[in-house]
């Protein structure tokens, strides 16, 4: 039985796998049918949507208002050359409306059929077909509008602009009347223009009233540049004849004025060719106001204004030689006073150098410096002789000498500072030379007190340490005093000497201070601790040996002995000491 029932299992698990690959298979067809449906209604739909887009194209070409722009021609036609146009402009329109425009609609209606009969594949290829034939006619449609436009718009917008130019014109008419006298002998030429601009717009009028369209344009384009050139003399005119017959004459007045009375003082203007150039410019100005007269103003007003400007340039130019010869003579009186000052100490040191140089030994350096010094002075006197000459002679204005003394005073400065470094050089070796002599007597006087202070202690024995010390600070003494005794003298060489025997001076005064407290403090200490040699066999020992090296001169240990045995009943003995020594 149980066998029965496991074939039975084996039996069925196979029929499952086999119905469920079944199952399978039949689903995938069922979902690709699906798909395919769905393709189909999704494409068809676009299709629709399409065929909605290109009828409302087509829609949109037949609402071209062709016909109302061809009734407006119709309306204003007034000779042959407009009639000929109007004419082929309705065959072309009769072309697009009864033959292009059917063709379409035909089409229109077999894509629809084609959308109706689900024939998607050659409903696309008709739906790109009829939108590039929808393209074509409406690029032929605009271009016809844009051809027709052109003469029915062509009048409203030239009269637009001829409207414009004739607010312009009136204003500039208004202005040119209630200012006439501002205008003075060009007054008839601007009437007279005006009088041809009233003209020109009669001559539109005659254009438009027989459709002259290619006139028109040529007509306008005229009273526009008519316009802005009456414009221009209109409104620069008043000001150009102010600027020519007042304002610059009573500039260049002035200017002559100014400049007759600075030559007279002595300033040298050549080189601003002051008459040349105002000469040249009245010649300017009078060619300017006889083009003016023929109402040409191009570039009038920038010529004048440039005229103008150079004119105040020249009035500054003028107030800038005055503030340079200010300058100058100031800076020169400066300079002479203080040239002359250095050229006498520079000459002093010259005619003392063979005396300097007896007492002192001058390097060589020294001398180069004061060679520089010489040789740049030089240069300088004759560069301030060659611009008093320059002056003199009206060579050069103020504004040049004024730069090249301002230069000049620059570099003296640089002279005087080069000067004062050698004089200090000069200077200190006499300083030095009385710093020497000064500092001998102190270090003499020093050695002095040691060897009084030596004597005075009466020391048992001294070092031989201490010996050397005395003579070889005595040496140094020597040497300094032979060092003074030459002749010349090498100031140098008489420093190092000096610098020498006071450090070893001062060395031996401290090595004698020292010796003699050392000394002292050691012989109170011993005297002191005597009290308590009874007291301790080796305090007494150590008093013993503290003696026994004072007298052999080792002052030093023998006070670090003593304090060392008197440590033992009395801690603070050596700062005892000390206090004592210091109260005597």
């Amino acid at each position: 039985m149980k066998k029965y029932y496991d074939k039975i299992s084996i039996v069925g698990g196979l029929m499952s796998k086999s119905t469920i690959y079944i199952i399978s298979v039949i689903a995938l067809i069922v979902l690709i049918f699906i798909f395919f449906i769905i393709y189909r209604l999704s494409s068809l739909k676009r299709l629709k949507n399409k065929e909605m887009e290109l009828e409302k194209q087509r829609n949109l070409i037949v609402s071209t208002p062709i016909m109302s722009e061809l009734a407006k021609i119709e309306v204003i036609l007034k000779n042959e050359k407009l009639e000929e146009k109007l004419k082929q402009w309705q065959e072309r329109y009769e072309v697009i409306k009864n033959e292009r425009y059917n063709v379409i609609t035909d089409k229109l209606l077999e894509l629809d059929g084609l959308i109706e009969d689900k024939n998607i594949k050659e409903a696309k290829e008709k739906a790109v077909d009829l939108e590039m034939e929808i393209y074509k006619l409406r690029v032929t449609t605009d271009n016809l509008l844009d051809e027709i436009r052109e003469v029915t718009m062509s009048e409203e917008r030239n009269r637009a602009i001829v409207t414009k130019l004739k607010s312009r014109y009136r204003d500039l008419e208004r202005t040119f009347n209630n200012n006439s006298n501002a205008y003075q002998e060009i007054y008839n030429n601007v009437e007279l223009q005006f009088e041809n601009i009233e003209k020109k717009f009669q001559d539109f009028e005659d254009v438009m009233e027989n459709n002259e369209y290619d006139e028109v344009v040529k007509v306008v384009r005229v009273l526009d540049e008519m316009i802005a050139h009456i414009g221009v003399v209109v409104e620069e005119t008043p000001d150009l004849i102010l600027l020519i017959n007042k304002i610059i004459p009573t500039r260049i007045k002035e200017i002559r004025d100014a400049y007759s009375k600075m030559v007279s003082k002595g300033y040298p203007l050549g080189y601003l060719q002051v008459e040349y150039n105002l000469n040249t410019i009245e010649e300017k100005i009078k060619e300017t106001y006889d083009r003016l007269k023929m109402l040409n103003l191009t570039d009038s007003m920038f010529e004048l204004k440039t005229f103008l400007s150079y004119l105040d340039n020249l009035m500054n130019d003028f107030d800038n030689e005055k503030r340079s010869r200010k300058i100058f003579d100031e800076t020169a009186k400066t300079f002479k006073y203080k040239i002359e000052k250095v050229n006498k100490i520079v000459a002093d040191i010259y005619s003392q150098l063979d005396d300097i140089k007896s007492m002192y030994n001058l390097n060589q350096d020294d001398l180069n410096d004061l060679e520089t010094v010489n040789r740049n002075l030089f240069d300088a006197n004759n560069e301030f002789n060659k611009m008093i000459k320059d002056l003199k002679g009206k060579k050069e204005p103020y504004s040049v000498l004024k730069d090249r003394i301002l230069n000049l005073s620059m570099r003296f400065e640089h002279i005087e500072e080069d000067l004062n470094d050698c004089l200090k050089s000069l200077g200190s070796m006499h300083d030095d030379e009385v710093r020497a002599r000064e500092q001998l007597e102190e270090i003499t006087e020093l050695l002095k007190k040691c060897r009084s202070k030596i004597r005075n202690y009466k020391l048992p024995i001294i070092s031989n340490n201490y010996f050397v010390e005395l003579s070889e600070a005595n040496d140094a003494i020597y040497e300094i005093v032979k060092e003074l005794e030459k002749t010349p003298i090498t100031i140098k060489t008489l420093n190092i000497r000096v610098d020498t025997a006071r450090d070893l001076s001062l060395k031996l005064y401290s090595t004698t201070n020292e010796m003699i407290k050392t000394a002292k403090l050691a012989e109170m200490t011993i005297v002191y601790g005597n009290r308590y040699k009874p007291m301790d066999d080796d305090i007494e020992r150590g008093l013993d040996v503290a003696g026994q090296l004072f007298f052999k001169g080792n002052y030093k240990k023998s006070l670090e002995t003593a304090i060392a045995a008197i440590n033992i009943v009395e801690p603070d003995i050596y700062k005892k000491m000390l206090n004592v020594y210091k109260d005597e």
